[in-house]
């Protein structure tokens, strides 16, 4: 089922549509760290000041330029790591545009979806980039303290994450969020599973920038197929 779904999604990866909301999702991605790395670094400078006294040393005026390249170093760091969870919540404000064109090429009968009020996609992007960002920085001391396993914890996390949110941004559009998170209760590792297919590609550079479009499309397919035939209309 899962294999299923996902090929199907694979093989509409050239829509349109697709291509749009990935350009969308990764400029606004782009803008939202660089900014927050502007903001970072000139508040850590503004704190040092231009010169700072060092006991037995006196005073120095090298300590800025050296947490400003620390502090930019840093940011570099923690943007390669935090710029999948923050891509793929900024763009699950759109993915109603993937799960649409899924929908219009391989489920052409079914009625209109109901859209999610515009408030409520705000408010769930938010959560859902909190909860990324904040599990994966938790994360780094599981994978400080089991190294061995730190790969299996991120593909685990975040499988368990993204199957959760994906899900529902396809589930709601159909049968409201009540009953999406009764289906969801019901296949908990299927979803699961399917979310941590997603997870795997997030370590590979270039292709994982176009997971949050293959998960959302995926995961359409896979409320199709996990939902009771009369709640889909």
């Amino acid at each position: 089922m899962i294999l299923t779904a996902f090929i199907a999604a694979l093989g509409q990866m050239t829509d349109r549509r697709f291509r749009r909301v990935l350009l969308l999702g990764l400029a606004l991605t782009l803008a939202l760290l660089i900014a927050a790395s502007a903001v970072f670094v000139w508040l850590i400078t503004g704190l040092v000041g231009e010169s700072t006294t060092i006991w037995f040393v006196g005073e120095v005026t090298w300590l800025k330029d050296l947490v400003s390249w620390g502090s930019a170093l840093l940011l570099a760091v923690l943007s390669s790591f935090l710029m999948i969870p923050v891509a793929s919540a900024i763009t699950s404000m759109f993915l109603d545009t993937v799960a649409q064109a899924v929908e219009d090429e391989h489920y052409p009968n079914l009625p209109p979806a109901s859209s999610v009020p515009l408030g409520d996609a705000i408010r769930d992007t938010v959560n859902f980039l909190g909860v990324l960002v904040a599990a994966n920085i938790a994360a780094l001391l599981l994978y400080v303290f089991f190294a061995p396993a730190a790969l299996f914890i991120f593909w685990g996390l975040n499988g368990f994450l993204l199957g959760r949110e994906y899900f529902m941004l396809a589930a709601m559009r159909r049968v409201g969020r009540k009953e999406a998170k009764l289906i969801r209760s019901r296949n908990v590792m299927t979803i699961w599973m399917a979310g941590t297919l997603m997870a795997v590609p997030l370590t590979i550079p270039l292709l994982n920038l176009v997971i949050p479009i293959l998960g959302a499309a995926t995961f359409t397919h896979l409320f199709h197929l996990l939902a009771p035939q009369g709640s889909r209309g």
